[in-house]
């Protein structure tokens, strides 16, 4: 017969080992991943909406969180037999199949998606839409200089910008991207 402190022991570990599993199963179930399901705030949300509204505009029917070749992509389109995804290693799959395989990354604007698919998309950014606005312009406003700013200029901006928005110091995390993304733009636009 075992000893009594070595049975109440196992008993312990087992109980232990019962509750750190049940703890990670509902964490699992509570906490989003990254599966499609879940509700985006990164740079792949902003993305999916520009490439909704894009493929809407150029009138091509797609699918969106869709299955192929057993891989899961944001964005397919039936007709056309194109698949576009963010994950790399699905891109990679996809590709050795008769489905033609587009990768976007979660920086790219949804505006060029054109120019990565497998055929003739109109071109959007030449029409005559009165209310666009350059985006070069857009992001020298969101930084409050103008538009013939120096880099110092542009980078003290965004220094000043970011202590306003950022989401450590009580900022908006979308607003926080945005003024990121402006900077991006506008130091490599700078005189």
């Amino acid at each position: 017969m075992l000893p009594e402190w070595l049975v109440v022991g196992l008993w312990l570990s087992a109980g232990v080992g019962v509750l750190i599993a049940a703890i990670f199963v509902a964490g699992a179930r509570l906490v989003p991943d990254g599966t499609p399901n879940a509700t985006y705030s990164t740079g792949e949300g902003r993305r999916r909406v520009e490439i909704r509204e894009y493929l809407s505009t150029v009138g091509e029917e797609f699918a969106e969180d869709h299955f192929v070749e057993g891989q899961h992509v944001a964005f397919y389109l039936p007709k056309r037999d194109v698949a576009i995804t963010f994950d790399a290693r699905a891109y990679f799959r996809i590709q050795r199949s008769p489905t033609y395989a587009v990768l976007v990354e979660h920086e790219m604007p949804g505006l060029h998606l054109g120019d990565r698919l497998p055929f003739e998309t109109p071109d959007l950014s030449e029409a005559d839409d009165e209310d666009r606005v350059d985006p070069a312009d857009a992001a020298f406003a969101i930084l409050g200089v103008p538009r013939g700013a120096t880099r110092s200029e542009v980078k003290r901006a965004y220094r000043e910008r970011v202590k306003e928005v950022h989401p450590d110091h009580g900022g908006d995390r979308e607003e926080f991207q945005r003024v990121r993304e402006a900077y991006t733009a506008a130091k490599n636009r700078a005189s």
